[in-house]
């Protein structure tokens, strides 16, 4: 079993874990800083994943509230169902009595011999072939400070400005700087939720949001240093957004999608301040 992206920890109740909260799993301005969202559909992902002892298949979270460094935000196992192949469990993450994100999953793995993809990677250069992405938020303590981008397609980071993406798409490189985290379903929550960072590409603009869910699908993890994210923002309208990320592995596996609704911030570009 990997090391975590973040300190999740087990109690006396197999039930029962709770996660630390510290700037290296937050993002947000100085003294304003909040849990990374994805880290909140991981850190369940892991604890259904060791309460149930099986896969997780698909995840979907609903953020409810923000949870902030050095609050402790405790998570509770639900299993409602559990069969021959197939485990049916939730998760609500809580500080104290404040409910934080509720998240829905499927568990398991059934024998069968098909394994088929239909959706390609994008032809885009290799990650050591694209240019860093800065992210703008760039604190040395946050989450960003721990995972690598390098932009293969679009705007990304400190550079928001310039013609907005024709078909909505952004294509990244992601990994944890940090080798010790292999790519895992919960290190693939995490990276799904830079899906908002497609919305100031998609603009032409610096821009981002605030997601609403996430919604992540397991098809088949293998070994890769790299994923690479195929962002795809479908449409923009009443001030949110709605967006996907297909996730491969260096070699063209499909490895999971994601998909999320956000409420839709621009800002103005930092170069022009």
């Amino acid at each position: 079993m990997s090391d975590l992206f973040f300190d999740l920890r087990a109690t006396h109740n197999p039930h029962r874990w709770y996660l630390p909260l510290t700037p290296q799993v937050c993002v947000g301005p100085p003294g304003n800083m909040f849990m990374f969202g994805g880290v909140g559909l991981a850190s369940a992902i892991a604890a259904m994943e060791r309460t149930c002892e099986r896969p997780v298949i698909w995840a979907t979270a609903q953020y409810l509230s923000y949870a902030r460094p050095p609050q402790v935000v405790d998570l509770d196992v639900w299993v409602p169902n559990a069969g021959k192949y197939n485990t049916q469990a939730r998760v609500v993450s809580h500080v104290d009595d404040k409910e934080i994100l509720t998240v829905n999953a499927a568990l398991g793995s059934r024998p069968s011999e098909i394994s088929r993809q239909w959706v390609e990677r994008p032809d885009v250069p290799p990650p050591m072939d694209c240019p860093v992405g800065e992210h703008w938020r760039g604190d040395e303590e946050d989450l960003h400070s721990r995972i690598d981008t390098r932009v293969a397609k679009g705007l990304y980071g400190d550079v928001r400005a310039g013609e907005p993406a024709d078909d909505g798409r952004l294509v990244l490189w992601i990994k944890p700087s940090d080798s010790r985290y292999a790519i895992d379903a919960s290190m693939l929550a995490v990276i799904a939720d830079h899906v908002p960072s497609g919305i100031g590409s998609a603009l032409g603009q610096s821009g981002g949001g605030n997601s609403l869910d996430n919604t992540i699908r397991i098809r088949h993890i293998v070994p890769t240093e790299w994923v690479l994210c195929d962002i795809r923002i479908h449409g923009i309208h009443g001030g949110f957004a709605h967006g996907a990320m297909y996730m491969f592995a260096e070699d063209g596996e499909l490895m999971a999608t994601a998909s999320q609704s956000v409420i839709v911030r621009t800002r103005e570009d930092r170069s022009q301040r």
